[in-house]
């Protein structure tokens, strides 16, 4: 029932004409967002205590799997907001929770994760991006990369600094709570050839102060909060990228059932019947990895090799599937308005973004060396 829900929002809606445009024009999907608040699902997994709907991992990649099936960036607005929020539920004082909370689930506020840089992209732990005390503040300088989403009103960014530069490296990190409106933040939107819905950031600190009480955590504590937040994370953005293979594999079926050559349906070439079928097994099988992780993080353990064969499956599904619909719809596939180009560039920003295919099998193989 939930999934009928959920998919017939984007359908009855949004639609995917909208979805299009938003993409064509570099426009943020504010009906979208704003959908998701109005119907109460920005706060899915806020406990209900905060007033939120106290679902669980399960019904979010059921809601994301819907966000994302028009496409993938489509999704990714709410996805962000939601596994950044979850570090403030986890990690935030209850001053934190009772200040930020009720205005996420108003709207009025939405969050964007903080951690890339030009010199430091999967090695995170790497991050220079400096915090120094002073008094009840922060002082922070330094420039991000690939911070999507973070130029919207309202957004709060989930930054990760170095408060401690004589620290280990991953013992020297720290998380604070930065309004994206603070004086000394400039951005800019970078022209990318992907994401052009949600946007994506390169944005600079000069000076910018931080109220210390915005701090997540302990001084420090921030490579910790990191690593939690990255199996919700790859769990949330997968279940965008298995939403967008689907309708990657239901454009292509349409598509071949109506496209003639030799006087039939190319759907009877036995050719493409079998590239079809290889498709939808390859998306059914990325999502029961999603959901498998979902279900670890519901049940309360750590899903971090499972959240990693997620991410690794459906970006790679993704990406492969986009790229075998793209051979079946032949010419058309290159044209705006049947959507496979789109579905196609996404497919490949979903391999790297969120933690590249590398990245992820080298935290699956590491896991497998250390429980053999």
């Amino acid at each position: 029932m939930w999934r009928d829900i959920v998919h017939e929002f984007m359908d009855e809606k949004i639609g995917v004409e909208y979805c299009r445009e938003c993409y064509a024009n570099r426009e943020y999907p504010h009906r979208i967002y704003d959908g998701v608040v109005e119907n109460d699902w920005i706060g899915l997994l806020v406990p209900e205590e905060y007033g939120g709907q106290g679902g669980d991992m399960i019904e979010q990649v059921i809601l994301l799997e819907a966000l994302g099936k028009y496409g993938y960036d489509l999704g990714i607005p709410v996805a962000i907001s939601s596994f950044s929020y979850g570090n403030l539920i986890e990690y935030g004082t209850e001053e934190q929770k009772q200040r930020f909370i009720p205005k996420l689930l108003d709207g009025e506020v939405r969050f964007s994760i903080g951690v890339s840089e030009s010199g430091t992209g999967s090695d995170a732990a790497s991050l220079q991006t400096r915090a120094e005390r002073d008094g009840d503040h922060y002082v922070v300088n330094g420039e991000k990369m690939w911070q999507s989403a973070a130029h919207v009103d309202g957004n709060i960014i989930n930054l990760y600094v170095r408060t401690d530069p004589d620290a280990e490296k991953h013992e020297g990190i720290s998380a604070l709570l930065v309004p994206n409106d603070l004086d000394g933040i400039e951005m800019t939107k970078l022209d990318t050839v992907v994401r052009k819905a949600t946007g994506t950031n390169q944005v600079f600190f000069d000076d910018v102060r931080v109220p210390a009480e915005n701090r997540l955590g302990a001084e420090g504590q921030g490579w910790e909060i990191l690593t939690d937040h990255f199996a919700n994370e790859r769990t949330q953005i997968s279940a965008a990228m298995v939403g967008n293979a689907q309708t990657v594999v239901d454009t292509a079926l349409e598509y071949a059932l109506e496209r003639e050559q030799f006087g039939t349906s190319i759907a009877e070439f036995q050719t493409i019947k079998h590239r079809l079928a290889d498709m939808q097994t390859e998306v059914d099988a990325a999502r029961q990895l999603v959901y498998h992780a979902a279900e670890h993080i519901d049940h309360g353990t750590s899903p971090r090799r499972l959240a990693a064969q997620a991410k690794l499956k459906a970006s790679e599904t993704f990406q492969t599937v986009a790229q075998q619909g793209m051979q079946i719809m032949g010419g058309a596939g290159f044209l705006p308005e049947n959507d496979m180009e789109r579905y196609w560039r996404e497919g490949k920003i979903s391999t790297v973004g969120g933690g590249t295919s590398e990245i992820q099998r080298t935290i699956i193989a590491s896991d497998m060396l250390e429980n053999r």
